[in-house]
């Protein structure tokens, strides 16, 4: 008997064949992970065998390279034990106080510290915190505290800058994600700050502490501009300006290789203990907010304690940034047309130009490759493959970039004829340093697209092309702009790369700061520093504007004009 169901199902039409079969979801994203392995691969295996290792017990013979190691691994912890110190109080009381004006700007202040250039924050700090700045002056006379800021002192202070509010807002974002009934209960229990403390917002912190407090320790172990600038000498050196020194300065490639590999094998371990521990993938902020309130102790006075709290918290992260819009602006006009020329310097024009080219580039390799890798993931039917496609993605972040230059060094330091080929290698590293977050900011809205809308689209054959524009790109539309944005961001305050294989006489817009840092020019320094912050903010607002409604509805005016009819049979 004939089956009434068979040849039912109709087919999708020919023009969506090409798109439509499951190679073209799946085979891309497989082919850019498996690029990003061999890379790493051949990064890593350069260090082997370009390379003369030399016995791994000098290490230890070796007081030079001995306290390297130590210090860069005490910097880490005490930055990471600072940076949870002050992230969990803030997480608290934002999630307890949701009312106050301002919190929105707050929290995107907040998110900022992930694409702030490090060289720029830091000449804030000097302003601040350095030798002339006024904490300087009120810690010296009205507490009688000798302070200074290079050394040990001013990597911490600058990790902590950096790391404690990009911490707090992931974990306000996992005390608002604590399931409603547990908060209904201890609101009807009359819970104190810290039984709440240990029944609601305990548990959903543990979570993400292992995967938190790894994320962090990376960032300052990895840490280069900071410790380039704030590190004061010798004694305050860690394994990446180690790698600087002895591939720029040294010519020693046997040493650099050694200690590239002590920094993958000390980061590689600590992700793999972080995984054992229950790593979770939200390690970057959610940009809802959330609407509960936490109830318990909400008196007056301990509002005002909130407050207080939250207002040292404030200043202590707009007072540098303050401190460059101050000193910025009255150099910006010599900065930018000098000596009273109509003309722009041609050192900060070539130098912005440089710095566009290499992280425009960069944020549009990154955003791709995230939706190819996400979108074979989708399809991937054995968990293997999806597995093999998130390791590759967060790659980048058990492998530090100076670690995969130094290794890219070695690799191609005969071919590279000229610097537009280190440009467009720092390019591709930058691409791929930014890959895991713009992955992030990506996975949830691909993935947001309801049951009942996919399985409607399959059965009336809505698939390649207008599948993606119909359905995935209204959802898409605002996080692909803000990917393209901090994936632009991150590569445009790139200074450990593009420090390794740039050349002084051609630097990009951290490089020239850095120059000009290391030369006290602090004045035209505070400039550069502004102009970069201004060109940042210019990329975020550009990027917002193209994933406005506004511009989408532009955009579909003259699109849907250029849609073809529909066919029927």
């Amino acid at each position: 008997m004939r089956n009434p169901n068979k040849g039912c199902r109709r087919r999708p039409p020919a023009h969506f064949a090409p798109f439509s079969r499951l190679g073209w979801q799946l085979w891309p994203g497989l082919a850019i992970a498996g690029a990003l392995v061999m890379l790493a691969l051949a990064g890593l295996g350069a260090l082997v065998w370009e390379a003369s290792l030399p016995d791994l017990s000098e290490l230890w013979r070796n007081r030079y390279l001995r306290t390297v190691v130590t210090f860069t691994v005490w910097q880490a912890f005490v930055s990471v034990v600072l940076s949870l110190l002050v992230a969990i109080p803030v997480a608290r009381i934002l999630a307890r106080q949701t009312a106050f004006p301002g919190r929105a700007v707050l929290l995107r202040l907040m998110e900022l510290s992930l694409v702030l250039p490090s060289i720029v924050a830091v000449s804030g700090l000097v302003s601040i915190y350095g030798r002339q700045g006024w904490f300087t002056g009120l810690a010296n006379d009205w507490m009688g505290v000798s302070w200074n800021l290079y050394g040990i002192n001013g990597i911490v202070l600058a990790h902590v800058f950096f790391n404690a509010p990009l911490a707090a807002r992931i974990l306000l974002q996992a005390i608002e994600s604590a399931p409603v009934s547990q908060r209904r209960v201890a609101a009807q229990l009359g819970l104190g700050r810290w039984w709440y403390w240990r029944a609601v917002e305990w548990p959903a912190v543990k979570p993400i502490l292992p995967g938190l407090a790894a994320l962090v320790f990376t960032l300052c172990f990895t840490s280069f501009a900071i410790v380039m600038t704030l590190g004061g000498g010798p004694a305050a050196t860690t394994i990446e300006v180690a790698i600087y020194q002895s591939l720029r300065f040294e010519f020693d490639s046997g040493q650099a290789a050694l200690l590239a590999m002590v920094q993958l094998i000390m980061c590689g371990f600590l992700w793999w203990l972080a995984a054992r521990h229950g790593l979770t993938a939200s390690l970057l902020p959610d940009r809802r907010v959330a609407s509960h309130r936490n109830k318990a102790g909400s008196s007056i006075w301990a509002k005002l304690g909130d407050g207080a709290a939250l207002s040292v918290f404030v200043l202590f992260l707009a007072m540098p940034l303050m401190a460059i819009l101050v000193r910025g602006l009255p150099g910006m006009g010599t900065a930018l047309f000098p000596q009273g020329s109509l003309s722009v310097d041609p050192a900060l024009l070539d130098a912005t130009l440089r710095s566009l080219a290499i992280a425009l580039p960069a944020g549009l390799m990154s955003v791709s490759a995230a939706l190819l890798i996400l979108s074979s993931g989708s399809v991937a039917s054995r968990p293997t493959v999806t597995r093999f496609t998130d390791i590759a993605s967060y790659l980048p972040l058990m492998v530090p970039p100076l670690v995969l230059g130094t290794g890219l060094f070695l690799l191609f330091r005969p071919s590279l004829g000229n610097s537009s080929e280190g440009l467009i290698l720092v390019t591709l590293i930058n691409a791929m340093m930014a890959l895991p977050f713009v992955l992030q900011m990506l996975r949830g809205p691909l993935a947001s697209l309801d049951p009942a809308s996919r399985q409607q689209a399959d059965q009336l054959g809505v698939l390649g092309w207008y599948r993606w524009r119909w359905l995935h790109w209204p959802r898409m539309r605002r996080p692909l702009a803000l990917a393209m944005a901090y994936g632009t961001g991150l590569s445009l305050g790139d200074f450990g790369v593009i420090a390794l294989f740039g050349s002084p006489g051609q630097p990009t817009l951290p490089v020239l700061l850095y120059q000009q840092l290391g030369s006290y020019r602090m004045d035209a320094a505070a400039a550069t520093g502004l102009w970069l912050v201004l060109l940042l903010l210019a990329l975020f607002s550009l990027f917002n504007r193209l994933g406005s409604p506004l511009f989408k509805r532009g955009l579909s005016a003259h699109s849907t004009r250029s849609v073809p009819e529909p066919k029927h049979a």
